[in-house]
């Protein structure tokens, strides 16, 4: 069910959250996020700007063979609700031929640059067959490079059963994102956490 809202956090008592990426993918910090979770054993969401999938379709379809889950932050991120409806449509669709170019299947969720949303984004979004998806630890700013304790203090007041978390992979240093990243995997899967796919995690939904 698509929703004409911004999902950031699924109603669920599975210990489950979904880590997101944005800004990507990226030869260095993209790599490196697919080891953490390979060693995790977890899969994450990575919102990929057209662009930059043309830059390194090569990272992107390592990314979908890794079996995590690649979703639209449109073509070449801007802030959409300053464009006309067409030309965000064509921004949208512009990423989506990227994505099932290298995925071979539509995407399902969808997050807009700078949380830049209104009614007709959001109507959009759903006529295209998206969840625009938001987090729940904007408050971490991670794309500012604040400190990796910084990250982690803002990030784990927001951790609960069904968080979605939001970082950057690409458009920048990257690293203490990065490092923030492999500590949360770390404490989170010692406490029985599973790292699933904004997609996956959307069908965890109580519906009690």
């Amino acid at each position: 069910m698509v929703k004409l809202s911004m999902v950031h956090k699924v109603p669920t008592r599975e210990k489950a959250v979904a880590f997101t990426f944005d800004d990507g993918p990226h030869p260095l910090y993209t790599q490196q996020l697919l080891d953490i979770f390979r060693q995790a054993g977890g899969r994450a969401t990575f919102f990929m700007i057209g662009q930059e999938m043309e830059a390194f379709e090569d990272i992107a379809a390592e990314v979908h063979g890794a079996g995590h889950e690649i979703a639209n932050h449109t073509y070449s991120h801007p802030d959409l609700t300053k464009l006309t409806l067409d030309d965000a449509r064509a921004e949208l669709q512009r990423a989506e031929e990227r994505i099932q170019r290298v995925t071979g299947k539509a995407a399902l969720c969808f997050r807009p640059p700078f949380f830049g949303v209104n009614a007709d984004i959001l109507s959009l979004a759903a006529e295209l067959g998206y969840s625009a998806i938001g987090a729940v630890n904007g408050e971490a700013k991670d794309w500012e490079q604040p400190g990796v304790d910084f990250i982690l203090e803002h990030t784990r007041l927001t951790v609960a059963p069904g968080s979605i978390f939001l970082f950057h992979d690409g458009y920048g240093e990257r690293s203490q994102t990065v490092e923030a990243v492999r500590v949360l995997v770390e404490e989170l899967a010692a406490e029985g956490y599973r790292f699933v796919t904004v997609s996956e995690l959307l069908e965890f939904t109580d519906h009690a």
